[in-house]
């Protein structure tokens, strides 16, 4: 028996692990805090992949002469690829030479990856598929609390508060183990609300449903904060006390009256002002987003307008109350902590401050100067990738680019023009089958490492059995070609995270202190504590930030070729790119799809279950229709973890978080 936890999303739930057989077999671990022993369909088969036939497990090299793939033993390949990233190097620069991570590696991963790039490497090309993730929420956060941890209290403490506003998240079907808190805030007479172009799963559980069009919930906050200061609602001896640029803020929500948000957001006046009316008259409230809010092109506006409806009234830092982000991927947290983002270096250090170099270098032991500034960001790094004064190489780690991109037909172009392309995956994902080398990889259960949970919890997955033969950690792999180059990188978990804790020591993501023995004896240990900004926010004169917002609308608005707003999500029985849970027999696949209402179908001529063409600027994608009234007339949705739906999305990019907007792009449908 080993008690360990899910590999899918940022609730980490707790699992026990026990051998039938050959068999691994999941079962509860009711003590575990955040979700009780329950676990949702991902997690009971989350050993799905043990044993599976398509799992790799020996290094794939593609032959120059034929372009397939054959076997090669593991010197080979990684002698290849020290030789060819040398050379690539004396030819181009370090910054020829890209690594991309994922945010569903553990902690010791993550900041390997960042020591590999920034040592071994010398290149400034690091980035990683979690700043499409929750980066908007982050950059906001920062801005407002001078911290970044997605939830600032455990996630229980959401049963004990007034009033719950979601805005964007369909939890009941992403980390449906954590929906029994909205059950259980009900049964405590509290009040849910939930803000979705859909009326999904979460939706129905909740006792206010808003349904503005996709890329109108920051003009949705600037209204409600309007009524809000016009009813009195404003905790004034809060905002005296714990926070700075409220007048900004007043000044500019004072046109946002109701009439006008309706005609921008598609939200009845008087349905906004009775949720006015109800938050003005709780005793706590909390606010939290997710992707349906972040993921634009003004996503971090639209977060800290969020924010600022919490400040207003007096939220953050009271108990069962306040802001918070509902992380997605298994390490969003963590996952940005410790390096593996183009500016940040362990500890949640800003790569251009000084102080904050000179630490991460002295525990590195190199010199400060020698470390590289910031690079790109993910996009933007996949985006240059072959081009002039771009990587000519990407080291790819627990990321499916091809599917998971927006744009993605134009970055599997951008990936098709490297001179060499590295993936690390346990299956012949879509972007390894592109790949020059494919190196064989642990999964979760195979290896030891922590997680950071959405609320700041650091985990710990334990081994709980051995790998198949032929098959190497992501540690292993990095520490091998660390060696090629001409350094000694440990490929032991614990005693990465020990040097972790170093390396983060009074930073903003301070892990010093936290080892794995403490980690198993508490259930996890809350970096910072369980709860902050109870006496103070992490600025320096220790208040909180309103910042003023405008709305701007879609980066890309629906016209006359393209009416439609196309909108992208998951479902509950897949994750991500779907990469492990297509391969689950267990998983129900059934392919992609378009959600369209009824009064779209019959007006393009669609029938439930007969294929539509769903065409953006960018691409095409043919699936069957799913005619549904719990969908805006004016909106399509398509879940993204199939090949295609990524083909559509839109690459506008947030100003400050640099996250693409997958949310809304402008689509036009036909039967």
């Amino acid at each position: 028996m080993m008690k360990t936890h899910c590999p899918y999303c940022s609730l980490q739930c707790g699992m026990t692990l026990a051998r039938e057989g050959r068999a691994l077999e999941v079962q509860p671990w009711p003590e575990f805090p955040v979700n009780e022993g329950a676990l949702c369909r991902k997690g009971w088969t989350a050993t799905g992949l043990r044993g599976h036939r398509e799992r790799l497990t020996t290094p794939l090299v593609r032959d120059r002469a034929t372009g397939e793939l054959r076997a090669a033993e593991w010197d080979e390949a990684l002698d290849l690829v020290a030789a060819r990233l040398r050379k690539l190097r004396a030819s181009y620069g370090a910054d020829a030479v890209a690594v991309f991570g994922g945010g569903g590696l553990t902690n010791e991963k993550a900041y390997q990856l960042g020591k590999l790039a920034r040592v071994a490497l010398g290149t400034s090309q690091i980035d990683y598929n979690g700043r499409w993730c929750m980066s908007s929420a982050a950059s906001a956060s920062n801005r407002a609390f001078g911290i970044d941890r997605g939830l600032p209290f455990p996630l229980v403490d959401v049963e004990r508060t007034d009033v719950l506003v979601l805005v964007g998240s369909n939890l009941a079907e992403t980390m449906p183990p954590a929906a029994r808190h909205l059950d259980r805030l009900r049964e405590n007479g509290g009040h849910v609300v939930v803000i979705d172009p859909r009326r999904t799963p979460t939706a129905e559980r909740a006792d206010t449903f808003l349904q503005p069009v996709p890329g109108t919930d920051l003009p949705l906050a600037l209204g409600l904060l309007h009524l809000l200061d016009g009813m009195g609602a404003v905790d004034e001896e809060y905002v005296a006390a714990r926070t700075v640029g409220w007048p900004d803020v007043r000044r500019a929500v004072a046109s946002w009256w109701p009439e006008r948000v309706e005609r921008v957001t598609g939200v009845p006046a008087a349905e906004l002002r009775a949720l006015a009316t109800l938050l003005a008259g709780a005793g706590k409230v909390m606010v939290l987003t997710a992707r349906g809010a972040e993921q634009h092109a003004q996503g971090t506006d639209t977060v800290l307008a969020w924010i600022d409806v919490a400040l207003a009234l007096g939220m953050p830092g009271r108990p069962h109350a306040g802001y918070g982000c509902l992380t997605g991927q298994g390490n969003g947290q963590g996952g940005r902590e410790h390096g593996q983002k183009a500016d940040q270096l362990p500890g949640y250090r800003m790569i251009d401050d000084p102080a904050g170099r000179a630490h991460v270098a002295g525990v590195w032991g190199v010199d400060p100067d020698s470390l590289p500034g910031p690079g790109r960001s993910a996009y933007e790094l996949l985006d240059a990738l072959g081009t002039d004064g771009g990587p000519k190489a990407l080291l790819v780690f627990g990321s499916n680019i091809v599917v998971s991109a927006p744009n993605a037909t134009h970055v599997a172009g951008r990936l098709a023009d490297l001179d060499l392309l590295v993936v690390a995956d346990l299956v012949m994902s879509e972007t390894a089958a592109l790949a020059d080398v494919v190196l064989p990889v642990t999964q979760w259960a195979e290896e030891t490492g922590t997680m950071t949970n959405l609320e700041g919890r650091v985990v710990l997955r334990q081994q709980a059995v051995a790998p198949p033969a032929g098959v190497r950690s992501d540690l292993e792999v990095v520490a091998g070609l660390a060696e090629r180059l001409g350094h000694d990188f440990s490929a032991d978990p614990e005693e990465v995270f020990t040097e972790l804790g170093r390396a983060s020591a009074g930073g903003r993501a301070d892990y010093s202190g936290i080892t794995y023995d403490r980690i198993r004896e508490e259930h996890g240990v809350f970096w910072g504590g369980a709860r902050l900004f109870a006496e103070s926010f992490a600025h320096e004169d220790g208040r909180a930030r309103f910042v003023a917002v405008e709305h701007r609308g879609p980066a890309e608005p629906v016209d006359a070729a393209y009416p439609l707003h196309l909108t992208t999500g998951r479902v509950l029985a897949q994750y991500q790119s779907g990469a492990q849970t297509r391969r689950i027999a267990d998983l129900p696949d059934a392919g992609p799809y378009v959600e369209l209402h009824p009064m779209l179908a019959r007006r393009i001529g669609a029938r439930d279950g007969e294929p539509v063409v769903v065409a953006t600027r960018r691409g095409e994608l043919k699936a069957p229709a799913r005619v549904v009234d719990t969908i805006r007339p004016d909106t399509v949705f398509v879940p993204f973890h199939w090949v295609g739906a990524n083909r559509l999305t839109n690459d506008a990019l947030d100003p400050a978080s640099r996250m693409p907007e997958f949310k809304v792009c402008a689509a036009a449908v036909t039967a």
